[in-house]
């Protein structure tokens, strides 16, 4: 079993692996601007990417191939990579002695493997049998930054969750055909084939693997197990629907919760604005709540529109927004490394 160690102040060796997809470039962009005290970084990739080059800060880096040595020395290593890659190179990276923070499905529902948002319970990530910390879905992430501080002072028993989700979530290529069949819905053009199952633009889909048994999405029961994990709350009870729209970057949630006891806007209100990580946006009397183009870029979590429950009394009714490769799944990372090498 792995423990936290202690650690004096001293620099790290940083491997990041998967550098160069979106994530893992976004993972060499915040450990730059976060300036973790690194004295290596070394940017890993398959074979195929071996050779190009990635930026971190104002260098660039010469990514190599994944191997074992390339973990040699490393701290920490940030995966970006997809399940299988993780399944293949997390343990090896963890049995050289790095701290491995996977960013894919791999070891999520693990129990031995911690799942953290580091704002709400990065403890969990101190005690890790096999080395390997998972960051857990970019909508989840979000969502329990906001909620985690409510569910502190009064046990939160239900969520309903509705996501609105950035195409930038499935990746470069699906980017780039959603520009390109905007392009084409714009002139009236045919919609062009690529990484996009179905139109995007000027629609909203419903596109992640199918559970046929009970009919939900991935993504929506990936938002059931890792909220009752990360809230060590198996009975809390979470209804949600995932939507993609056609918004480049950037989540956006509305959600809706009932509580243990009563809590009125303005208690949660206060709550939020001392949470760490979250940023409240709400004079929505003034036309005032976030929105995903205020979210671009930001490591907080934006919360607005926080009201009372007509339907539901006691209950609360949120508008979430965060970046979903930041806050989602880089920054998010790059957070658990900070929060366990300072300890």
């Amino acid at each position: 079993m792995v423990t936290e160690p202690s650690r004096t102040d001293r620099r790290f060796r940083v491997a990041v692996l998967g550098a160069t997809g979106a994530v893992g470039r976004k993972m060499l962009e915040v450990l730059a601007e976060r300036r973790l005290a690194a004295s290596e970084v070394r940017a890993l990739a398959s074979p195929r990417s071996a050779g190009s080059t990635v930026a971190y800060g104002d260098r660039t880096l010469v990514v190599a191939p994944v191997s074992e040595a390339a973990f040699d020395g490393v701290d920490v290593a940030l995966f970006s990579a997809g399940s299988g890659p993780s399944k293949e190179w997390g343990p090896i990276a963890a049995a050289k002695g790095a701290l491995v923070i996977d960013n894919s499905s791999a070891w999520r529902m693990d129990a031995d493997v911690p799942l953290c948002v580091p704002e709400v319970n990065l403890d969990a990530a101190r005690v890790r049998p096999r080395g390997i910390v998972a960051n857990p879905n970019c909508s989840t992430i979000q969502m329990l930054v906001a909620l985690g501080p409510l569910h502190r002072v009064a046990r939160i028993r239900r969520i309903v969750v509705s996501t609105y989700q950035a195409i930038s979530g499935a990746g470069a290529q699906a980017v780039d055909h959603f520009r390109a069949q905007s392009r084409a819905f714009a002139a009236g053009d045919p919609m062009p084939k690529g990484a996009i199952s179905k139109q995007l633009a000027g629609s909203l889909l419903m596109e992640w693997k199918r559970d046929v048994n009970v009919g939900y999405q991935e993504e929506e029961l990936k938002m059931i197990h890792e909220t009752r994990k990360i809230l060590c709350d198996p009975e809390i009870r979470v209804s949600p629907t995932t939507v993609r729209v056609p918004v480049v970057n950037g989540h956006s949630e509305s959600i809706a919760i009932e509580l243990e006891r009563p809590m009125s806007a303005t208690e949660a209100r206060a709550i939020l604005e001392r949470a760490p990580g979250v940023r409240v946006v709400d004079d929505f009397a003034s036309g005032v709540y976030p929105t995903p183009l205020d979210a671009d870029g930001e490591d907080d979590v934006l919360v607005g529109r926080i009201r009372e429950d007509l339907g539901h009394p006691g209950g609360l009714l949120l508008w979430v927004v965060g970046d979903n490769l930041r806050k989602g799944a880089a920054t998010n990372a790059v957070q658990i490394a900070e929060g366990l090498l300072s300890h």
